[in-house]
């Protein structure tokens, strides 16, 4: 008797570029370095890697679909060895997230761009990370143009 091979077709797409750049810049290990511990199945690095291929996968399910739209997927070619769909459930985005807002989601991803300009070799001269923004409240006032004030916030 022959053994009966199995064969198992999963969809790739662009989506082993995108995670050929992660790797490059070393996304997960930048990522859980700048988080800390984090003591579950899913690292915070690998869970931000998922999102990345999800925001980038031209179909931007939303996070608690993570399982559905990586059921098709070679999660461990993707993102790392031992996973599957099912441990992207929504508590792994979920709890990144939180532990991304916790310190501080400029802060990581400065240090996650900084590692990327390294990691490419490009000559910096200067950087500047501009997280501010601008709000208009009310209308102008006809007549003498007057300097804007800039106050913090809204």
């Amino acid at each position: 008797m022959s053994e009966e091979i199995k064969y198992e077709t999963k969809r790739i797409d662009h989506l082993g570029i995108v995670a050929g750049i992660c790797q490059e810049i070393d996304l997960i290990a930048q990522v859980d370095a700048a988080l800390g511990r984090c003591e579950r199945k899913v690292s915070c690095g690998q869970a931000v890697q998922a999102m990345v291929l999800n925001a980038l996968g031209f179909i931007s399910r939303v996070l608690y679909l993570m399982p559905d739209y990586l059921a098709n997927k070679p999660v461990e070619l993707l993102i790392g060895e031992g996973l599957n769909a099912e441990d992207f459930n929504d508590d792994s985005p979920g709890r990144t997230l939180d532990d991304l807002y916790a310190a501080g989601v400029t802060e990581v991803f400065a240090r996650v761009a900084a590692h990327a300009v390294r990691a490419y070799g490009i000559e910096v001269r200067f950087a500047h990370l501009d997280t501010s923004s601008f709000h208009l409240h009310g209308e102008y006032e006809a007549g003498e143009p007057q300097a804007i004030e800039i106050v913090r916030g809204y």
